[in-house]
This record gives C-alpha cells, structure tokens and sequence, in this order.
C-alpha cells in the first residue's frame, strides 16, 4: 500500500505538456541514458521541425518537478506507405532510466492519443524491434496489436548503383488498377537503369504530375501529403533524396524517400521509402528499377546503409517488385492502435 501510495504521489506531480526547443537538452540526455549513445542531431532536427509545422506533430513532455523525465513524438500523416486514411506514427519515446516503472510512459501515451482525438486520427501506428521485449510488452499492454503490414528493409550495397538481380521466378500478376512499378523482362541491372532513364531531384514544381500518377493508382486526392514531402525536401536540401523519373518533359515516375537518425529507435541513419509510383503510359519501361538504383546511388554517396518500407501484407503488386528489387522482412513488428 505504502508503495502504491507513493506512485500516485509521483504521478500526481507529473504534467504533460508540449515540447519546445529550450528542451533539447534534456531529450538528449534521456535518450542517451536509455540508449547508451547521445543523438543530439535527431532531436534537434525533429523539434526545427516541430517549430515549422506544428500540425505535423504531436511531441509532449513529461514533466516533474520542473523536470523533463519522458517524451513522446508522433508525426501525423496521411498517405504514407500507401496508407487510405489519416494515421499517426508514434516514433520516439523515452523515459529517464531513474523514472521508469513509474507510469510515465503511460501518461504520455494517454496524453497523445487526446491529442489524436483532438486532430481526427483514428489509429497510431509504430514499430518495434522484436529483440526488444520491453517495449514490445509496454505497447501491448497500452493496446496495440500486430498490423497487417511487412517492415522490409534493403542493403544499400557497397558498389555504386548496385541493385540485385532480378528473380529467376515471374512476378506475381496484379489485378484491378495495381501499376506495373517495373518490368522484370529485359532490364539488365548491371547496366544501371537509371543510366537509360532520366532521373533527378525533386522539385516543389513537381507535386502537380507525381499527383497525377498518384491519384491514378489510388484512386484519392493526397495533395496535402506530397507538398508536405516536398516541402520537407526542400527545407533539408542535405538529405534530398526524393527522386523523379521526367520523361518528354512529363513526370514518369517519382520515389519518395528520407533519410532519418533515430526513427523507432534505431541507433544508425537509415533512410525509408515512403511512396513509389510510375504513370501507366510508362509502365513496362524500367521507370521503377532505375528510380530504386539511383536511389541506392545517392544513398551510398551519403553514407547510408540500409533503406526500411513499410507495405499492406496483400499489396502483392508492390511486394513482388520490392522482392526484385532486393528488399526482405525486416526483424521489425508494424504496430497500431485504435483511438478510442
């Protein structure tokens, strides 16, 4: 009882408020002790823009005392990985080492998911690795189950360009509007497909034609989703890795992709791929491997291992050009959550 006592004493004295920039500090060291490594870059870089666009966000602190001693942060979207409907992706928290076991993490998810209400979101979605049994424990018990999706994850490669070869096997067909990202037929990737294909970065100026194509595989108007990407491409030229395939002055394909230091909690930059697709008057021209190889190109020059996705479990249209493209499942469990 006494125990229980001073638990609701403690609790009672934690206040969950917004983040600010004056915070950094004390996210880095709550991080680093949890951690083992200090990663000043990945905070400092999520709260600048926190600061730009605050309706993207939600980022909380637990407070103690006058004290951070936990943290949260949650990006909302729509439209990524292909998702249908508006989501947010829980992908940063932490608790002081000293703090922990005492319901902080629990405030703070309950604190977010008010702020999900708040902004419309009905799910939450995360990630975790499957060695890390904590924190796999904390989200069941905060309900989160198992999504229906694969985390896939590819080697960049050490040689410049590389991409895998191609299966021996043949693709699965797709059915109804599903776009054919690449054919498997012909393309020599040791030749680098990006060479026979134009490809540069993206520009603001090409939100209007990657809409295009966009609405044509889904089906769904997702303009604010692509001038959010772009913009982010844009304000973080040093990492503009977004890419478009421009053919006869007309946008043939697009890859969005970002590079990213301690998303989900990895230790090591990495760079995810969040949208891929090629018009269907390009399709059967290899528009989608060489957007994938020049993507790898510039991953290496940045110094960039790995690249993470995430995809529908029967999106089998994407998952059959992602398994030529030499993606695999990922040791990484996708989890959401309904906001009641």
């Amino acid at each position: 009882m006494k125990q229980s006592t001073e638990l609701r004493a403690a609790i009672s004295r934690t206040r969950i408020r917004p983040l600010a920039a004056a915070d950094l500090d004390a996210l880095v060291a709550i991080d680093k002790g949890v951690s083992g490594r200090a990663r000043p870059g990945f905070y400092e870089k999520r709260l600048a823009r926190l600061a730009r666009d605050p309706s993207a966000f939600v980022a909380l602190g637990a407070e103690r005392d006058g004290k951070i001693v936990g943290f949260i942060f949650a990006r909302l979207y729509e439209g990524e990985f292909g998702g249908k409907l508006p989501e947010a992706a829980l992908d940063a928290i932490g608790v002081a080492v000293e703090m922990q076991r005492q319901g902080i993490g629990r405030l703070l998810l309950d604190g977010m998911t008010a702020a999900m209400r708040i902004h419309g979101i009905a799910e939450i979605a995360t990630q975790t690795d499957w060695f890390d049994t904590d924190l796999a424990v904390f989200f069941a018990e905060a309900g989160f189950a198992l999504a229906p999706r694969l985390v896939l994850e590819r080697s960049v490669g050490e040689t410049v360009g590389a991409v895998p070869s191609p299966r021996t096997t043949s693709p699965r067909v797709a059915t109804g509007a599903e776009v054919d990202y690449s054919s498997a037929s012909g393309d020599d990737f040791a030749a680098l497909s990006h060479d026979r294909v134009p490809i540069r970065s993206m520009t603001s100026g090409d939100v209007a034609g990657m809409l295009a194509i966009d609405r044509r595989i889904t089906g769904r108007d997702r303009t604010p989703y692509f001038k959010r990407k772009a913009a982010e491409a844009m304000d973080e030229s040093g990492i503009r890795v977004s890419l478009v395939a421009e053919i006869d002055g007309e946008i043939g394909g697009f890859v969005m992709a970002r590079v990213e230091f301690g998303e989900f909690g990895s230790l090591e930059p990495e760079a995810v791929l969040d949208t891929i697709g090629v018009a269907a008057s390009h399709g059967h021209k290899g528009i989608g491997s060489a957007l994938i190889s020049q993507l790898m190109t510039n991953l290496v020059g940045l110094r960039i291992e790995h690249v993470r996705t995430e995809v529908d479990w029967n999106h089998f249209g994407l998952l059959s050009f992602l398994d030529r493209m030499g993606f695999h499942p990922y040791r990484r469990l996708a989890l959401r959550r309904v906001v009641g």
